[in-house]
């Protein structure tokens, strides 16, 4: 009892948000097979999240970008500002050369694909959790490319919007109306429909028929 109960005191301890159950499981079974690891917390959205973050205080959080209500970006945010201590890895189908840099800047230090094996999972939960950022050879390459000014990032027009702006566009491509963004966000519609004005000034569309084609296709190839 007492080397069991010592294993637990020393374990990480980790909150895994993400608005899929089957997700959520498989990172629980992941996580509970190895020694050093314990999920104490799980979320599907942000609410849920910050509330389950309080209760726990996890030293690693696990963040989908896409929740069921919110974005993770915000939920970042929010969690850097409630402890600056608290590692955050990003896992997500969305495309990493448009989201690495954005969820570093929020305060994460890595973004792994949902496409790569569970060993490369744990590499990257390990990675974090000493204090290192992850991300894959290529993205690394490319953000390091950019710092000595050998390569921009700046070549798909999608990445001209600013962080909030992409949301909203990904939220449009959903589905959504102005309204219901809206609620998701805790922004009034004329913010909202402020922003759908510059998203379509940035993209170089001419009428919300084309933003909401633009933005339905962007998620059928990223989400």
């Amino acid at each position: 009892m007492v080397a069991k109960s010592k294993q637990k005191s020393s374990s990480h301890r980790i909150l895994v948000v993400d608005d899929h159950p089957i997700v959520r499981r498989g990172l629980r079974q992941l996580v509970s097979g190895e020694p050093n690891l314990e999920v104490v917390g799980e979320a599907e959205d942000v609410n849920q999240a910050l509330d389950q973050f309080d209760a726990t205080r996890p030293d690693l959080v696990i963040v989908d970008l896409s929740l069921k209500e919110g974005h993770g970006l915000d939920l970042i945010a929010e969690i850097k500002s409630r402890d600056r201590r608290t590692k955050i890895l990003v896992s997500s189908m969305h495309d990493e050369s448009l989201f690495a840099e954005r969820v570093l800047r929020a305060g994460a230090l890595g973004y792994i694909s949902k496409q790569e094996s569970p060993d490369e999972l744990l590499r990257a939960i390990c990675h974090v959790l000493s204090g290192e950022i992850y991300l894959s050879s290529r993205m690394a390459n490319r953000l390091l490319g950019r710092l000595v000014g050998g390569e921009s990032l700046d070549q798909d027009p999608i990445e001209r919007l600013s962080d909030r702006e992409l949301e909203v566009f990904e939220m449009i491509g959903q589905g959504l109306r102005t309204k219901q963004i809206a609620q998701s966000l805790d922004l009034s519609p004329k913010t909202i429909e402020a922003h759908r004005e510059k998203i379509k000034t940035k993209l170089n569309l001419t009428n919300g028929t084309e933003l909401s084609r633009e933005a339905t296709q962007w998620v059928l190839e990223n989400g």
